[in-house]
């Protein structure tokens, strides 16, 4: 006789396809055993409850647009209903072609994402046939690795397409570790059923998500264009383009290198998370670099595998570099003119889409970088005129086309005995009128046909009866059509006492140009005059130059120049000029004092206490700090105007001012600060700390010459037991001079236990021990012959 449960699949077709009554159902019951009837009410118990369980995805899921929570609560159902440890819903992105699913980390959602025909899920997508795997550990397709991680153990997997409504395969969902025994050909059809039920939510709440981030991405890419369109300051709109890249690739940072032309480099001045105030590279090197000169997009996945990738970077910094995407900067002609470059996306590497967002957002990224640096360039070359403008020893004046004053500087204003807004919107009929009458037809003659006009020696008649002479020179405006937009008056004030007061006062004190304007010119005039010739050099100029930049070197400079020069005409010296970094200067021209050397040697002195203060000031603001060498030199030299009837210098010329320049050099040699020569010695008549430094004959000369160092400007920090080091320093020298080299070095030595730092020292004890054991050939005259200029 045929088993009951042969015939159940029946009899429960017949209560649900026929619909049958409860007393049919009754009367079914009535013809069944006691434990067939139990069996069969457990089958439709059973049954109810899938149908109550897919009643409840269709419920529980028809209410929300959320994929976070639908994956949540469908993970939930059918756990609940197959009664198994954990499940996990995939779908498909068919952008990038992967299978993802989000996780509750903490109190918010991480996105787990690989190629949608990998591992389990990923064969069950592609063949969109379901899978009931017994033995998870048996199957190769099981990644073990995932549980070694975790901790967690997989016994058994169910996993079951999630289909749209043309059967394609939209994601996968899947089942571990039934609670009591195994998963079922049953468990398979109701994972199957509840994928099926829950499909239409899924694919709706997944193409809103994907409708709403592009709406947002949309409305993030029009107030960034919007915001970034109305920075016209390259510096602000670099960190607004960067900010807005790492926002919307949920990157970790990024950078925006923009060419130099001129230098063929990337620069970056602002690095989201690097404190790195500017970087600079050629603009071939690296990644970037790749990316400039071929124009293709980079997406890296691994950082470190890539050979073009700085590793060195990473490891002075600490951080670690994941991802990459680097992708060029286009202006509308095609070329281009920077890199964008973002690291480590927030999950995985950076996608196709990342890419899509960062081109769009990079065009117009280009038309802002490119407006703003023309704005640049613009407000450059108006700071550059204004500042020409201002620095001229010349009166300007500029007029509008009707011919109205629309600008003027300083000298103009001091000249003309006016105020700038007297001045400004002013005609020029008016500025100039009566016995000035002259100037403004000379303006409307130059507005008119457009050539320029020269008045030399005119004069203009200013208020309170004060008459300036001038040479006028008046010049067209002309714009890029060749049209004239405006004139230009430039002119210079040539009164007598004017001119030779302003040239006087280039190069020495008021005091000394009064004087020597009451003398008259014929004191410029050459002549033989005996001075002390004054030179003063920075010690590695050229180095720190490079180190701190063109503008910051000009700074610096000034600085220093006009410390060092106020010093000089406190004295009494005479600027002679500045040669790069170095000074010259003459004491005694063009009148004695009778304290000449003195003077120069004070001077010296000071110079180097104010350097002393100076670099205090430096170092407090964290600057480069200074050493300079002087030398002093005092002979008979031609002093006077010299130079072209274009073009004089009151200078002076001669041996001496060659020696002057050779004893500054010779400060490098010996570790000193000023040196001065025999001639200037012995023209003292103030006390001052000396000591002699050598006996040289220099390069071309054949008459050997005593030098000395001048030590007054040194503090007991400076330099400790001046006075007994002095005195040993007195004997060695004498022994040294007498060819003692032996009684010399124990001198000296002594001299280096006082003061380890006194460079001289270490010098002459450098040149006994030489002399010991390779004694002179010839008849020592102590005479030491210096090779170099």
């Amino acid at each position: 006789m045929p088993d009951y449960h042969d015939y159940t699949p029946e009899l429960l077709s017949q209560v649900f396809d026929h619909r049958l009554q409860q007393s049919d159902i009754r009367r079914i019951l009535d013809g069944l055993s006691q434990s067939d009837r139990s069996v069969f009410l457990d089958k439709i118990s059973e049954t109810f409850e899938k149908f109550t369980a897919l009643l409840e995805v269709s419920n529980r899921l028809a209410d929300s647009l959320s994929l976070d929570t639908l994956f949540t609560r469908l993970v939930g159902l059918t756990t609940e209903a197959l009664r198994a440890d954990r499940g996990t819903i995939f779908l498909n992105d068919r952008a990038t072609s992967e299978l993802f699913s989000r996780v509750a980390m903490g109190e918010g959602m991480q996105e787990i994402r690989f190629p949608n025909h990998m591992g389990i899920a990923g064969t069950v997508f592609t063949s969109g046939e379901a899978l009931l795997i017994p033995d998870a550990y048996a199957d190769a397709r099981f990644n073990q690795s995932i549980d070694k991680k975790t901790g967690y153990h997989t016994r058994n997997i169910l996993t079951a397409p999630i289909r749209n409504k043309f059967g394609t395969p939209v994601g996968v969902i899947q089942i571990l570790n039934k609670l009591e025994g195994h998963f079922a050909e049953g468990d398979l059809s109701m994972l199957e059923a509840m994928g099926a039920q829950a499909a239409s939510a899924l694919i709706k709440a997944q193409l809103y998500e994907e409708v709403e981030r592009s709406r947002k991405e949309e409305k993030e890419l029009f107030e960034v264009t919007r915001a970034i369109s109305t920075e016209i300051h390259l510096l602000p709109l670099i960190q607004k383009i960067m900010s807005t890249t790492t926002t919307i690739l949920e990157a970790n940072r990024s950078t925006l290198f923009v060419n130099d032309p001129k230098t063929s480099e990337l620069w970056a001045m602002v690095a989201e998370g690097v404190t790195t105030k500017e970087i600079r590279f050629p603009n071939h090197l690296g990644i970037a670099g790749t990316v400039f000169t071929t124009c293709k997009t980079e997406n890296i996945h691994d950082a470190y595998a890539d050979p073009r990738f700085n590793q060195e970077v990473d490891k002075a910094t600490g951080y670690k570099t994941n991802t990459i995407l680097c992708m060029p900067v286009l202006n509308k002609s095609g070329e281009a003119i920077g890199v964008i470059q973002s690291l480590n996306k927030k999950d995985g590497p950076f996608t196709p889409k990342d890419e899509n967002r960062v081109m769009a957002f990079s065009a117009q990224a280009a038309i802002a970088i490119e407006n703003a640096r023309l704005f640049e360039d613009v407000l450059n070359m108006k700071n550059y005129n204004e500042a020409i403008l201002e620095s001229m020893s010349s009166g300007l004046i500029t007029f509008d086309d009707e011919m109205k004053v629309e600008k003027c500087n300083t000298i103009a204003l001091e000249i003309l005995g006016e105020s700038e807004e007297n001045l400004l919107e002013r005609p020029v009929t008016d500025l100039f009128s009566g016995e000035n009458e002259w100037v403004a037809t000379i303006v409307a003659r130059v507005m008119g046909h457009g050539d320029p006009d020269l008045a030399l020696d005119s004069e203009f008649h200013l208020s309170g009866g004060r008459t300036v002479s001038v040479n006028l020179t008046t010049l067209p405006l002309i714009n890029a059509k060749e049209k004239v937009i405006g004139t230009m008056l430039v002119f210079e004030d040539i009164s007598g006492e004017k001119r030779l007061q302003g040239t006087l006062a280039r190069y020495m004190s008021k005091e000394v140009a009064d004087q020597l304007m009451e003398a008259g010119e014929s004191e410029l005039g050459g002549q033989m005059k005996p001075v002390t010739i004054f030179f003063s050099d920075i010690r590695s100029f050229t180095t720190i130059s490079e180190s701190l930049g063109a503008h910051e070197t000009v700074s610096m400079l000034n600085e220093y120049f006009t410390d060092m020069v106020d010093i000089l005409f406190e004295y009494g010296g005479i600027l002679d000029k500045y040669i790069g970094d170095a000074i010259m200067a003459v004491f005694g021209a063009p009148f004695p004092s009778g304290r000449d050397a003195d003077k120069a040697v004070h001077a010296a002195v000071d110079m180097m206490r104010g350097l002393a203060k100076f670099n205090i000031k430096r170092a407090s603001e964290n600057k480069q700090t200074l050493d300079i060498g002087i030398g002093l030199n005092t002979a008979e030299v031609v002093v006077g105007n010299i130079g072209s009837d274009r073009r004089m210098d009151y200078t002076v010329i001669g041996d001496g001012v060659n020696l002057a320049s050779r004893l500054e050099g010779a400060n490098k040699v010996y570790g000193s600060n000023i040196l001065i020569s025999q001639g200037t010695k012995d023209e003292l008549q103030d006390d001052f700390i000396i000591r002699q430094a050598d006996l040289i004959r220099v390069k071309g000369k054949t008459k050997p010459v005593a030098i000395f160092e001048i030590l007054d400007h040194h503090t007991d920090k400076s330099f400790p037991n001046m006075t007994e080091l002095l005195k040993w320093f007195t004997n060695g020298y004498a022994q040294y001079q007498k060819g003692s080299f032996a009684e010399a070095l124990k001198s000296f030595e002594q001299c280096k236990n006082l003061n380890p730092n006194d460079k001289i020292t270490a010098l002459y004890i450098d040149r006994c021990q030489h002399f010991i054991d390779t004694p002179p050939q010839d008849e020592w005259d102590g005479i030491w012959v210096m090779t170099s200029k």
